[in-house]
């Protein structure tokens, strides 16, 4: 199970270096890491084995931001969260493979659509009402179960909130951490995609994340991700339509 020929395991390893430099700070690229385990493992597989690494990078980020968290905005977020990772539990039991592959990709292309949307908007205003939140809180809970994809939705909240980039990085780690970790039971006991099998994947792609980390870490207050954030949207549109016909 999960036996890998050299390209596909340099997908996921790339992937899972990808993963580092996001938890380190640079986003907007969760869609691409997402795409590249959904093409290589299958997409609900993939969440699988995504989850154990995901932690790492939380740890890592509640540890370096540390001094930057508003737990107000969590407070707020994670009701809404957990309600959208229910309702994605209970969905992704009784769809097929077939059916969770192309709900990923809908969801990814979705993703890249708003996160276009968003990064060309010239009115930056966005609504902070109960609704606003509500509805981004249980689209990131949902999407974050079904696909890891919550980074979309999250982002958009916590522009709309104005916070300061550090804050914005350290106070999105402690939220995924506690969501990330609310999931481990679901994905080990109802869907069965932790088990031994994934486990030893995700070991193996451990090494890879921590040289993301590092290299994040040097990156984010350097890098001018304009044409990088663009790059992005392009590779994980196309690796979505690759996963919607694959």
């Amino acid at each position: 199970m999960f036996e890998l020929n050299l390209f596909d395991f340099g997908v996921v390893a790339f992937c899972a270096f990808l993963l580092g430099i996001s938890k380190s700070g640079i986003k907007g690229i969760a869609t691409l890491i997402v795409t590249g385990f959904a093409l290589v493992y299958g997409a609900k597989n993939s969440t699988g084995i995504l989850m154990p690494l995901l932690l790492v990078g939380d740890v890592f980020a509640i540890t370096y931001y540390k001094r930057y968290v508003d737990w107000s905005y969590i407070i707020k977020l994670i009701p809404w969260m957990v309600l959208g990772v229910l309702i994605g539990v209970i969905g992704g039991s009784y769809i097929s493979d077939d059916l969770f592959k192309y709900g990923m990709a809908v969801i990814i292309l979705f993703s890249v659509g708003l996160m276009y949307l968003m990064e060309n908007k010239k009115e930056k205003n966005i609504p902070r009402n109960l609704i606003f939140v509500s509805s981004m809180g249980t689209l990131a809970g949902f999407t974050t179960m079904v696909g890891n994809l919550a980074g979309v939705f999250s982002n958009i909240y916590f522009l709309a909130m104005r916070i300061p980039k550090n804050t914005f990085i350290g106070t999105a780690a402690w939220l995924f951490f506690v969501i990330n970790s609310f999931k481990i039971p679901f994905h080990i006991w109802s869907w069965g995609t932790i088990n031994e099998a994934s486990i030893l994947k995700s070991l193996e792609l451990v090494p890879f994340v921590i040289l993301g980390l590092v290299v994040g870490v040097i990156l984010v207050k350097k890098i001018n991700d304009n044409t990088f954030r663009k790059l992005i949207l392009f590779l994980t549109a196309f690796g979505g339509i690759l996963i919607l016909f694959n």
